[in-house]
């Protein structure tokens, strides 16, 4: 085998070892960013004893609606209708389920009812908080506190809407991108 120099005896000079390369990296970095992405879902699904917090936000436009702990709008999804979880694996990417972790609990804030919060069984697996039995789900695009990008979109089989704190689903096509 020839080496390139002295400096570099990593890099054999053979030709195609440089594509070999690349093509090994593009898929690792395929993997990984497929990872990151159904990934996070589960990663939060491992998560043991953490508190789940629901909390409100008045957004312009639709009033008081349900948030996650980070302030991130919660969604319905009208398949849902039946008050199991439907969107699982593509649908599921895109709107990751508010997982209850095993041993977890969940906490309220704001106008949020206690008394409105149960969970489901996910068919991924672990389960999933329910809101006056409407399963939860956050929008991959809304990136920041107070956006409601996702509401009345028809996306992956179906409808989604926000909640208010009474559990009514709010269906006004208002879309707030901050």
């Amino acid at each position: 085998m020839e080496w390139r120099s002295r400096k570099d005896r990593s890099s054999p000079a053979r030709p195609g070892h440089f594509v070999l390369l690349g093509i090994a990296g593009i898929l690792a970095s395929a993997m990984l960013l497929a990872s990151a992405a159904l990934g996070t879902a589960s990663a939060t699904r491992d998560s043991s004893r953490a508190t789940v917090r629901i909390s409100t936000r008045t957004v312009k436009g639709l009033g008081p609606i349900l948030v996650n702990n980070k302030g991130l709008t919660l969604y319905m999804f009208v398949p849902d209708k039946d008050r199991r979880v439907t969107c699982v694996s593509t649908c599921a990417a895109l709107w990751p389920p508010l997982y209850l972790p095993s041993g977890g609990k969940v906490a309220v804030s704001g106008k949020a009812k206690r008394s409105l919060i149960s969970s489901d069984k996910d068919p991924a697996g672990g389960r999933v908080v329910t809101y006056k039995g409407w399963p939860l789900y956050t929008y991959v695009a809304d990136s920041k506190p107070g956006m409601t990008t996702g509401q009345a979109l028809n996306l992956n089989g179906g409808l989604w809407y926000v909640l208010s704190p009474s559990g009514k689903v709010l269906h006004k096509k208002v879309r707030v991108g901050v």
